[in-house]
């Protein structure tokens, strides 16, 4: 396992803020796809904290649940609920079966992320966010957020539209400098066509975009749009300063993520900083400065190795209103994942068996990615050996401009001739997992090949696993949501 850091920020004596009851002390984390699922979010949700929902590919759970016959019905209670009945109509005539698909059958493809994209292609991007944060906020008055990836530029557009279709309270954003979100909630919230800016490999900043008009999908006459909060997570106070101080670029708010974090983590500022096992090496230079951060005069939570009820204390006498936690929650009763590969988490984590890495090559992102080691999944190098490669889904894929001139689309998980023949490198391709085929067999949903065989799962999880290994010791049969909450933000006094 690599080596990190302890403290996910730099010690600092910034005084604790007033307390803020209009703000969430717990953010629960929009880990993997699917993972922080609309019953996740709910149940966080109706503790009256922040219950968040994963944003990535919720076109692709969409279709998939549809596929899968939506046994308890949500699916389709929620369409019933989407403001373009005929919408819903299509997307159920295309892909809902009822009963499920036959055993071994692979799932109908949707279509891939493009820069110009089909009105189904938008159509079924809105849907599937709306359903999600639409079942998420079903039954109760808690507060919903959804988590984007700001490397996915080229569906934010429409899966913002449709979160906020639904009435969503909250927007995250990480995994790059979202700079452009502000803008876009305020056009969203009234309706107006959008274009996001989208990075293209070997074009200049600014040179290419997606657009999404509400008109072409959603009646005219539509009251304006609650314009959801808006927070960036960030991983420097150097970041926190450069968008606070536009309001045009301003967010709302940060989550501070230090690189203990779960999913995703910033490169580390160290050049070269990789193990001899091919794991990212933390160091003091990545932790952020909270008391820079809190100079900024927004609000902000503390990210990474803060989820235990010492962390959330200690992250609010630093100036944070609490903390995002993640891992908790991915291991509770109401989280996406399979059963199966929960209790084996779990199971390691009663042994003191489990390990996570800070993996510098599996993501196609160039980001570090945190594995869990767990046999059986990709995690396990034989057992990633024998995966046949493809790029079906392309969620992390990359925008590039062809020696044509036209933008071309390639990621470094794909086959390795593919990749070489879209102009990229051999190295690139070294020790890449297909993430989002993973994450989607995390959840139960993962694609079915021709041959039979069916995509393996990988496992995100924080490498800080003090707080399950408490958790677990009270609640050796695993644990709800609620149960994490009432053991995050109770006082130490009253739980003794």
């Amino acid at each position: 396992m690599s080596a990190s850091p302890a403290p996910t920020t730099s010690p600092i004596s910034a005084p604790a803020p007033a307390a803020r009851p209009d703000l969430p002390q717990v953010i629960q984390g929009g880990m993997g796809m699917g993972v922080s699922s609309w019953r996740l979010a709910s149940a966080v949700a109706r503790t009256g904290q922040l219950g968040v929902v994963s944003g990535t590919g919720l076109d692709l759970m969409l279709a998939r649940r549809l596929q899968d016959g939506d046994a308890d019905g949500s699916m389709q209670r929620a369409l019933a609920a989407f403001p373009v009945p005929g919408a819903a109509a299509r997307i159920l005539k295309k892909y809902f079966r009822t009963g499920g698909r036959p055993a071994g059958t692979p799932y109908r493809p949707i279509p891939k992320l493009t820069l110009k994209q089909s009105a189904h292609a938008q159509e079924l991007t809105i849907a599937g966010n709306f359903v999600e944060v639409w079942l998420a906020k079903e039954g109760h008055g808690g507060v919903i957020g959804i988590n984007f990836l700001e490397k996915i530029q080229m569906a934010t557009p429409a899966s913002a539209y449709g979160a906020m279709l639904a009435g969503v309270d909250y927007v995250l954003m990480g995994a790059g400098l979202p700079r452009d979100i502000p803008h876009l909630l305020d056009e969203l919230a009234l309706h107006r066509p959008v274009v996001l800016p989208v990075d293209v490999h070997g074009a200049p900043a600014g040179a290419h975009g997606v657009t999404l008009d509400p008109a072409a999908f959603i009646p005219s006459g539509l009251p304006p749009l609650k314009r959801p909060v808006f927070l960036a997570i960030i991983s420097a106070h150097v970041l926190a300063a450069y968008l606070a101080r536009d309001e045009q670029i301003r967010p709302d708010g940060f989550v501070v993520e230090g690189p203990t974090a779960g999913g995703h983590n910033a490169p580390p500022r160290a050049k070269g900083a990789v193990d001899e096992h091919g794991h990212a090496v933390f160091g003091p230079r990545d932790l952020a400065d909270l008391a820079k951060v809190a100079e900024c005069g927004l609000p902000f939570w503390v990210a990474g190795g803060a989820g235990t009820p010492e962390g959330l204390r200690q992250a609010q006498t630093t100036g944070a209103v609490g903390v995002q936690v993640g891992t908790l929650f991915a291991l509770s009763q109401e989280s996406g994942l399979t059963p199966e590969l929960r209790d084996d988490a779990l199971a390691g984590i009663h042994a003191g068996t489990l390990a996570v890495d800070s993996n510098a090559r599996a993501s196609p992102t160039g980001f570090p990615f945190k594995v869990a080691r767990m046999a059986g999944t990709l995690a396990d190098p034989d057992v990633a050996a024998q995966r046949f490669r493809v790029c079906d889904l392309g969620f992390l894929g990359t925008p590039f401009v062809r020696a044509d001139g036209v933008v071309g689309y390639r990621c470094p998980s794909e086959p390795v001739a593919v990749h070489l023949r879209k102009g990229g490198t051999l190295e690139d391709t070294v020790g890449r997992a297909c993430l989002c085929n993973a994450l989607t067999a995390n959840v139960g949903i993962g694609q079915t090949r021709p041959d039979g065989l069916v995509e393996l799962p990988m496992i995100t999880l924080g490498d800080d696993l003090g707080g399950p290994r408490q958790l677990a010791d009270l609640y050796p049969a695993g644990w709800s949501a609620a149960d994490a909450i009432e053991w995050l933000v109770t006082p130490a006094v009253a739980l003794a």
